[in-house]
Formats: C-alpha cells, sequence, structure tokens
C-alpha cells in the first residue's frame, strides 16, 4: 500500500471508530503483534540471557563511569546516511532513472546505506520544466527511483526549505521576506522567507504536505533557509536582514538563545512528518543545531555546510541533540586522509554521510538560458573545477556531490563502508552510550591530553579512543579488550595510539 492511500484508509477508518496502528519505522499500517519484522531485536528477540547481558553491561557503566559529557539510549536510529545524486539541475534535459541507479543501489545496500537524503535536484526549482520546488522534475522517474530504494529496505527523504524560494518565483510575494534578505549563489536567488508571515505559512504547509502525499517518500530533509536571531544580534545596526518582514506577526519570544516563530514551524512539519510514520531530517545552517528550548524538531540534524575547520565543528556539535549526520565540506575544509570523517564523529554517536549517485559532473553551472547571480562566485568556480575533472576522469573516481572532494580519493567509499561495518554493532537499538567519559574506573589511567573515550553498552561493552593529538598516545583500559578490527588478536588492556587516530573495542568475554 502506498502511504497516500494509506492515510486515506486510516482517516476513513477513524471516522468509522475503527482502529488502526502505525509503526513508527516504516509508516507501514499494521495490526500484527509485537515481534513483527520491523521489531526492534531488543525487544522482539532478546532471550533472558541478552536481556542479562545488557543490564550487566549497563550496570557496569553505573557504577565505574561517574563523569561524562552526555548519556543517551540509543533508539529508531539509522546511521547508513547517502546524499544521492540524482542528475544535474539546471539541466538541458530532466534526469532519467535507469539500469545505472539499479546497480548504484544494489552498491548502496551491500554498502549499509538505510537512509538516502536527494537534494535540490529532485525538483524543478527554477520551473524549467514545467515543475516548481515541490514537485519531481522527473515524476515518473523519481517514482521508480522511490519503488527501487524501497524494494532494496532503503529510505529516502525529499528536501524543502522552510525559507527559502527563488525570489523570481512567480509565487513568490515580496511581503513574505524583508527586503534585502536574500542567498544568492550561483543558480539560486532565493528570498529569506520568514517564519512568522502567515502568508508563507499558508503558502509553503500545504506543499509539504503535497510531497508526502504525492510521492512516496519516507520522510523531509529540511534546509531551513533562516539567519538565527542569534546572527541577527551580530549583524550592524541598519542592516536590512534585521528588518522585519511586511506580514510577520510576532506571535513567540525571540531572544538569541531561542528562534520562537522557526521552533513553531518546525514543530508544526515535524508533527505531520511524524504522524505520518516519517522521518525528519533539518540543516539550520553550518554546525548549528536549532534554538528550541529543548522541543524535539528533528531527527536528524545535519551539519558541516560552509565550515572550513573540521577540529573546531567537532567542538561545536559534539554536544548536539542526537543523532548528528556530519558532512565535512570539502569546498572549504580539508582533511588529513578519509579516515579524518569518522574521528571526528564516531566517539560522539555520529556518523558521516556518503555522497553517492550519479556522478556530480558541474555542468549545472553552464547551462544555456539559465540566469546565475555571478559567473565567479565561489560555486561557479567550483562546479567549473568539478568539470574540468570530469572531463579528465570520466571513469572515475567521481564526485557526487557539492560537498564532496573536487579531487575524490578513491578509498572514500571503501574507508566509509569499513567504518560503518564497526560502528553499527555499537549502536544497536537498546544501546547506552556515554561520551566523552572523565573519571571512570573503566580507565586504569587518566587519558593523556587530547584523547577521548566513550563508552556504548548493550549486550556487548564497546568502548571508542581517539587520539586528536599530533603525537602517538598510550591509553590503558582496567580490563582486557580486542580490537574490532583484529578479533583474532589476544585481549590487551594497553593500546597503542598513532597521532590522529580512532580504535573501537570490544570488552574480552
Amino acid at each position: 500500500m502506498h502511504r497516500r492511500d494509506f492515510f486515506k484508509t486510516s482517516a476513513q477508518a477513524a471516522a468509522a471508530g475503527g482502529v488502526i496502528s502505525v509503526c513508527p519505522t516504516s509508516g507501514l499500517a499494521t495490526d500484527a503483534p509485537a515481534g513483527d519484522a520491523d521489531t526492534p531485536a531488543v525487544l522482539k528477540s532478546y532471550t533472558a540471557t541478552d536481556h542479562r547481558r545488557r543490564l550487566q553491561n549497563i550496570a557496569v557503566c553505573t557504577q565505574k563511569i561517574r563523569t561524562y559529557m552526555r548519556k543517551h539510549l540509543v533508539t529508531n536510529y539509522l546511521p547508513g546516511h547517502c546524499c544521492y545524486n540524482l542528475g544535474e539541475y539546471p539541466c538541458r534535459k530532466p534526469w532519467e532513472i535507469g539500469e545505472y541507479d539499479e546497480e548504484e543501489l544494489d552498491r548502496l545496500k551491500d554498502h549499509g546505506i538505510q537512509l538516502i537524503q536527494v537534494f535540490d535536484d529532485w525538483n524543478d526549482s527554477l520551473r524549467l520544466f514545467g515543475g516548481d520546488k515541490y514537485t519531481a522534475l522527473n515524476p515518473a522517474g523519481f517514482r521508480r527511483f522511490l519503488e527501487m530504494a524501497h524494494r532494496r529496505g532503503m529510505k529516502v527523504l525529499a528536501y524543502a526549505s522552510t525559507g527559502f524560494l527563488q525570489w523570481t518565483d512567480p509565487d513568490f510575494r515580496q511581503e513574505w521576506s524583508p527586503e534585502g534578505s536574500r542567498c544568492s549563489l550561483g543558480f539560486w536567488d532565493m528570498a529569506r522567507c520568514a517564519p512568522n508571515s502567515p502568508g508563507w505559512r499558508a503558502y509553503l504547509l500545504p506543499r509539504i504536505t503535497r510531497i508526502l502525499n504525492e510521492y512516496d517518500v519516507d520522510g523531509i530533509y529540511i534546509d531551513a533557509g533562516y539567519f538565527t536571531n542569534a546572527a541577527k544580534e551580530k549583524m550592524p545596526e541598519g542592516s536590512p536582514l534585521k528588518k522585519p518582514a511586511k506580514d510577520e506577526l510576532a506571535a513567540f519570544e525571540e531572544t538569541a538563545q531561542y528562534d520562537g516563530a522557526l521552533t513553531d514551524l518546525l514543530a508544526l512539519i515535524y508533527g505531520e512528518v511524524h504522524r505520518r510514520g516519517g522521518i525528519l531530517k533539518l540543516h539550520v545552517d553550518g554546525a548549528l543545531e536549532p534554538q528550541t528550548a529543548g522541543r524535539r524538531v528533528y531527527d536528524y540534524l545535519w551539519v558541516g555546510e560552509g565550515v572550513r575547520d573540521a577540529d573546531g565543528m567537532r567542538q561545536r556539535v559534539k554536544n548536539h541533540t542526537p543523532y548528528v549526520i556530519p558532512c565535512i565540506d570539502m569546498s572549504f575544509a580539508t582533511v588529513d586522509d578519509a579516515g579524518d570523517h569518522f574521528l571526528h564523529a564516531i566517539p560522539y554517536l555520529q556518523f558521516p554521510i556518503l555522497h553517492a549517485g550519479k556522478p556530480f559532473t558541474g555542468e549545472r553551472a553552464m547551462i544555456p538560458g539559465v540566469k546565475y547571480v555571478s559567473d565567479d562566485d565561489f560555486w561557479m568556480r567550483r562546479c567549473r573545477e568539478v568539470w574540468k575533472y570530469h572531463q579528465e576522469h570520466p571513469d572515475g573516481p567521481h564526485v557526487y556531490s557539492g560537498w564532496d572532494s573536487a579531487t575524490p580519493r578513491a578509498d572514500t567509499r571503501p574507508t566509509h563502508a569499513h567504518w560503518l561495518k564497526q560502528y553499527r554493532p555499537l549502536v544497536e537499538e537498546g544501546t547506552w552510550a556515554f561520551l566523552e567519559i572523565g573519571d571512570s574506573d573503566l580507565l586504569a589511567r587518566p587519558l593523556p591530553g587530547d584523547c577521548v573515550a566513550s563508552v556504548f553498552a548493550n549486550r556487548d561493552l564497546h568502548m571508542v579512543l581517539a587520539n586528536y593529538s599530533n603525537s602517538p598516545q598510550p591509553i590503558e583500559t582496567a580490563e582486557p579488550y580486542v580490537a574490532v578490527d583484529t578479533p583474532s588478536a589476544a585481549p590487551a588492556k594497553l593500546w597503542q595510539l598513532p597521532k590522529r587516530s580512532l580504535k573501537i573495542l570490544k570488552r574480552s568475554a
């Protein structure tokens, strides 16, 4: 049953006094008892021995870890995320879905990918082919792609924005946005529409609902397109970006620590997505998390766009509310090797996104008839750089997104798959994660400077060790562990971590 048909059925059942249940993981109707295929193992198949092991390991952590940065119970977590490039946009003709995508999705399934997000290339935001920002560029092709992903057990999120709309779009109304509040880059020349504009809300919300109804997507990836109150406070007096839109209605408290109208708007969308059994991924800006005074408005937070310092980003996002999906923006940042992405993420219950799909060729920056904001902004330069690389390396390795490295490495995918395989056992349903532990009896001596340990307790007890310094560091555990990448090695207590390296351990039975 397609999701849109299910909701029609559920509404009819509710009107008739019937009862229908929804599995929050799949969004599908079910009258099956507990223990069906979508039920996590901790609820469905853990034996008394499994529960005993889990509770004993949690007890060990409770008794022996006295300080930590954060403690979190892992539930409803899909760590394997992919940003899938459907094709170039703007383009001379709409992308097609075919055998290449079948093969790529097979590769991604084997890789361990569980959730796919598609960016702005899924829609027709410039109205080049009769669509708009809320409709698929190729409706039949997009539906085929969704069916192909679902057949492989993967979920798909479609891009939308709570703020951005091309100011040249015939539907745009200037009263929705402060004069001069625009994001102008490449082919995007977008107004930042105010979250407390009644007119903008009346336009936006039915269209987001239409995406959920019209296509069998599993949720929405929201790009906030919003200047936070904290950012506005730092702007000079008289800046047009600080002025309200004509249609704004000041209904909420607004402070540097709380974006009231944005919180309300996101909460409405989050509630609608969840009512349908879906997933909401959010991006605010750079490495920011939304200032919502603790109100939950996302399942996954995507961070990293435009951030230049990967180490600095780690410090800024390490205590964000889970689940965080870091994307080191290789347009700006540099890393020593492919493993750095995982060094920054895994100790903090985070896992980096994979870029995949069709090759990102850069041709989107040179489509006849498209009006570009500038011929020399960083996005245009980036696309030309990628275009040159693509002509010289038509057989790959490929670039797959605007955040990917313009000179990709052949080991990017194998490295991502290697760490994802090691990470997934750490974050099984029901795991208690103790992040960045401090005073603890699990370590034989205090950690060296610039080193971190995090602990993950379920049927097995894992410890993640990270050395962020530029010199080798010894770390000694109180009990013997085995490195998960060498399970046949003898258990040990002393671990020599090379500079800027990561090691995942499992406590020896």
